[in-house]
């Protein structure tokens, strides 16, 4: 299992062109410099000469991918990058900054894909919203753009309304009211030049982030900060955050996300057909499955891919220790029961050996 505990944190920083997505990446490059950790950044951009690298310090190692935006003419070139950085550099974290017409969840795929056979784990996607920007669309044309900075804004964890000196009061709470319909889980700050407590973002690495999350998100509270309460955590490796559960009475434990991946690791060897039956069974939250598995009942090592409620089955030999590990993608489904009914496969496998 040393494979899992060396996994680098990878976070997603999305948002329009323009927003402050840049800005922010800046200080929290600083941030974890600073703090002894070793960032690296796999920047984006449509154009051929990324004006925005020029930015980040030049001991910072990054991997630019140009000429195209990551979730169409340039897939798999960011599994590249990844491996690129993580093998060459071996940092600690890893920003991925998109293009800000990148959809989020095209991104989110490549990088569950990729943990799958590189030590790298995703955490978190982080939005900056460019809030004037927002607001003019929703009252106007609401074209393409406003429906990607609607996608944006629906896979985050953690939100940065930017730019909200440019709008009086009543303004802000009208963009403050749309986002929270889209999405009702992230964590939301209002931020002039994207001027927020990295540690917002540090946090997210951590087991119990979500919840230090919430508090710090309280204490720092210029504006009106909002937060979600009562967080329900697992001993499990989350990617990007914790249940969605409703109990009986006041208390609702709520995730921080619309959109949530659970990885888990595999012991052991499982059944195959028991396998079949558990993904066939999976609810229709989860739309999105992938791993590489050994079985019990068969010699060799299979990729599975599951979308669409149809799974598909390949053979493979990975290169390199690469560990038994699934991926589930989401929304608001509950990452425990997931993980019990794997765990009880394991469990019947452990049992049929003896």
């Amino acid at each position: 299992m040393s494979m899992v505990n060396k996994r680098v944190t990878v976070y997603i920083l999305s948002g329009f062109l323009g927003s402050g997505k840049t800005t922010l990446l800046t200080k929290a490059i600083d941030h974890f410099t600073e703090a002894g950790r070793k960032p690296a950044v796999i920047m984006n951009e449509i154009g051929e000469v990324n004006l925005d690298g020029q930015l980040v310090a030049g001991e910072v190692p990054m991997s630019e991918l140009l000429g195209g935006c990551i979730c169409c003419s340039s897939r798999g070139d960011l599994a590249t990058a990844l491996k690129e950085l993580v093998t060459e550099e071996q940092p600690d974290l890893i920003f991925i900054e998109s293009t800000g017409i990148a959809n989020p969840m095209e991104i989110i795929d490549e990088v569950t894909d990729a943990s799958l056979i590189l030590p790298v784990e995703l955490k978190a996607v982080i939005t900056v919203v460019d809030a004037p920007q927002l607001l003019e669309l929703s009252r106007t044309s609401r074209g393409k753009t406003y429906r990607l900075m609607q996608e944006q804004i629906r896979c985050a964890n953690l939100l940065l309304l930017n730019k909200t000196d440019l709008l009086q009061e009543v303004a802000l709470q009208e963009v403050d009211t749309l986002v929270r319909e889209w999405n009702q889980y992230a964590s939301v700050h209002y931020t002039v030049f994207s001027q927020i407590d990295i540690r917002l973002i540090e946090v997210l690495e951590e087991e119990k982030g979500l919840e230090k999350l919430a508090n710090a998100a309280h204490n720092s509270a210029h504006h009106a900060v909002h937060f979600t309460k009562d967080h329900d955590h697992h001993e499990s490796h989350d990617d990007l955050n914790h249940d969605h559960d409703h109990e009986q009475g006041n208390h609702h434990h709520h995730s921080h996300s619309h959109v949530m991946a659970y990885t888990h690791f595999f012991e052991r060897a499982v059944d195959s057909n028991a396998f079949e039956q558990f993904v066939s069974k999976l609810p229709q939250e989860v739309y999105r499955a992938k791993g590489i598995l050994s079985f019990s009942d068969t010699s060799s090592r299979f990729l599975f891919q599951y979308a669409y409620r149809e799974m598909d089955f390949v053979k493979i030999t990975p290169k390199g220790e690469v560990p038994d590990v699934a991926v589930f993608i989401g929304e608001n489904f509950s990452k425990d029961a997931v993980r019990i009914e794997l765990l009880k496969l394991e469990s019947l496998s452990d049992t049929a050996v003896k």
